[in-house]
């Protein structure tokens, strides 16, 4: 279904498609979406915007009304919505999306309780403690579900944990790299994530094979990546001077693996984007210094030329792969 819209949109760009008859095209060769298939995606993103947002729901509704419920109150709404959201899991089953939906609700109400216990009996834990503990708590869940959301939510809160914990302690990396420890420690633990995803997806872990999240993990990693370069090559007072090279790598290693091996687009296409940005904020840091009209237009052609090979360069990609 893909190559054949893909098809039908490249003959529109050559012009041997009159641009009023490509929805007719595209509708004749059933790449259009249908009435069934819409409402299949806005009931699944219901059910999980739900799920969540519930779950959410009862942490707000306990921080506003903080001072009106007593203790007992609180606990008691929280474990019964918490039970109640682990019947749901039970009756429904964890082969529906209803009850992996359900099960993410449970893992978020995980935290809840934690924050409703460190808050009521002042236990003197700092805040990456109560992340680092629930990201714990929830690896049965996550082994047990088998769902790349619940995956991804769980790097979500080793994040926060990281960030908190290298915010309070500086660590070894805050010796050898200086102010960037928090976006070095986060690197790490997103390529490392990343690595591991691609390798169990690669060797037949078939719930890890979702794209999306791969994809979600390669963004954080390529932003993160990207910002030490340019703090590199734009900051260099308070650089550690392995911010560049570390991007050269990961530059390189993103083209091998999904150019080669895995073959994503979009991960090729975040590339091109870091590219482009390191560029302009070099050449920005370095001749920006009198604001000239001049520096501006060079700057503005160098993006406009390096957004058109780069558009170029991922369309022969994609004919390649189409073959």
């Amino acid at each position: 279904m893909t190559d054949r819209r893909r098809e039908i949109l490249e003959w529109a760009e050559q012009g041997r498609l009159a641009p009023e008859d490509v929805r007719r095209a595209l509708k004749l060769a059933g790449v259009l979406p249908s009435g069934g298939d819409w409402r299949l995606f806005l009931d699944r993103m219901l059910l999980w915007m739900g799920s969540v947002m519930s779950a959410a729901g009862v942490i707000f509704f306990l921080a506003y009304n903080w001072n009106e419920i007593g203790h007992f109150t609180k606990f008691g709404m929280v474990e019964a919505v918490f039970v109640a959201t682990l019947f749901l899991v039970w009756k429904l089953g964890l082969e529906r999306p209803a009850g992996k939906a359900a099960l993410l609700g449970g893992a978020v109400l995980v935290g809840a309780i934690f924050a409703l216990i460190g808050q009521t009996y002042q236990t003197g834990a700092d805040s990456f403690e109560l992340f680092a503990t629930w990201a714990v708590l929830i690896v049965p869940w996550m082994l047990v579900g088998r769902f790349a959301a619940l995956c991804v939510f769980w790097l979500l809160l080793v994040n926060l944990a990281v960030t908190l914990y290298t915010t309070v302690f500086h660590g070894l990396t805050g010796v050898v790299f200086g102010p960037e420890r928090l976006l070095w420690q986060l690197l790490w633990l997103n390529t490392a994530a990343l690595a591991i995803w691609e390798i169990l997806a690669a060797y037949g872990v078939a719930w890890l094979r979702e794209r999306w999240a791969a994809r979600l993990i390669i963004t954080a990693g390529g932003a993160l990546c990207t910002a030490l370069a340019v703090s590199d090559l734009c900051l260099r007072r308070g650089s550690s001077g392995w911010g560049f090279p570390v991007w050269l790598a990961w530059l390189a290693a993103v083209y091998v693996v999904y150019r080669f091996r895995i073959k994503d687009l979009y991960a090729l296409a975040g590339g091109v984007l870091s590219v482009i940005v390191t560029v302009t904020c070099f050449l920005g840091k370095h001749m920006l210094r009198d604001h000239q009209a001049g520096s501006f237009l060079f700057i503005g052609l160098v993006v406009i030329a390096l957004s058109a090979a780069g558009g170029w360069w991922l369309k022969r990609v994609a004919a390649e792969e189409k073959r």
